[in-house]
């Protein structure tokens, strides 16, 4: 898993942060010692819900995922995943569930990963983001694309196989460029798409097609949603985005023609910025600050040099 710090904020790329799980895979296929896990008086279990899970405040001000031991969880059947072990030997599940549970004390709070990636701990966001993954993917994946029959859970929840045909099938992964497009004059390039609401703009970003490499793949979104031409790409980090099942590859690319052209399928509207004029956007509302858990925040902070405001400080 690779993070990055900004030079100015100390700290990660948020969803990529070391979590201090260990996904221990090799032993999702041993049902006897997952058995055992799953029985262990200090094994930990969450649900997950429509990528949602509970979340509540501490005492001290902290924000935490609620979980329970195994034995006071809810029931289910097949959907009980494995997510990993801490280094103090604790065992992590999570349960797909319909809907969440209630609470007693009604203190917790239903949460997606948008809202909690800013709150959580890195341990309980990199659990969650696990799950929410996985939910994505069981939910959407119930039948075999081979034979057409329904599936079945292996793997603590990381396999469905078709009992019909044979065939195995693993949670999908989309891989999608994400890039901080600068020109000559050190200027930014953001964009609109068509469906965001007025002032939100990003960073460019799309998918890698098949036979394509991730280079290729920032030149050619690059050049189809606003006409720029790149040369120089270079990686920065990358970021799980189960919404539903991506992962961010960001970069930093270098523009080498200025003239916009959006192509008015995916993109309303794109501008330069340098960073005066976009500091002075932010202040009048005219540009909202992309969501803070976000590749793209730190991929503008690391040309802008600073952080980037917060929707609720403007």
């Amino acid at each position: 898993m690779t993070t990055w710090t900004d030079q100015n904020a100390d700290r990660p790329v948020s969803l990529t942060a070391p979590s201090g799980i260990d996904r221990a895979a090799h032993h999702r296929l041993d049902e006897a010692w997952l058995a055992a896990a799953w029985s262990h008086p200090t094994t930990r279990c969450f649900v997950v819900s429509g990528g949602q899970v509970l979340i509540d405040e501490t005492s001290d001000g902290r924000t935490e995922l609620v979980m329970t031991p195994s034995f006071e969880a809810p029931l289910t059947e097949a959907h009980r995943y494995f997510l990993g072990t801490d280094e103090d030997g604790v065992s992590y599940f999570a349960l797909q569930k319909d809907a969440l549970p209630g609470r007693i004390d009604q203190s917790a709070r239903p949460a997606g990963l948008r809202e909690a990636g800013l709150l959580l701990s890195p341990r309980d966001v990199g659990l969650m983001v696990h799950a929410v993954g996985l939910e994505n993917w069981q939910r959407t994946h119930r039948f075999c694309s081979r034979c057409g029959e329904r599936t079945v859970i292996a793997a603590a929840g990381h396999i469905r196989r078709c009992p019909a045909c044979g065939a195995e099938h693993y949670p999908r992964t989309d891989p999608a460029v994400i890039m901080a497009v600068t020109d000559g004059e050190d200027r930014i390039l953001l964009g609109r798409q068509v469906h965001w609401p007025e002032g939100r703009f990003s960073t460019l970003a799309g998918f890698v097609e098949p036979g394509e490499s991730i280079e290729q793949a920032v030149r050619r979104e690059a050049f189809e949603e606003v006409g720029v031409s790149v040369g120089r790409v270079d990686y920065v980090a990358s970021q799980p985005w189960p919404f539903p099942s991506s992962l961010m590859l960001g970069f930093t690319a270098r523009a080498t023609s200025t003239d916009i052209q959006v192509d008015g399928d995916e993109i309303h509207e794109a501008r330069w910025f340098s960073r005066d004029e976009l500091g002075a956007a932010f202040e009048s509302g005219e540009v909202l600050p992309p969501y803070g858990i976000s590749i793209a925040a730190r991929l503008i902070e690391l040309w802008y040099g600073k952080p980037l405001p917060t929707r609720s400080s403007l």
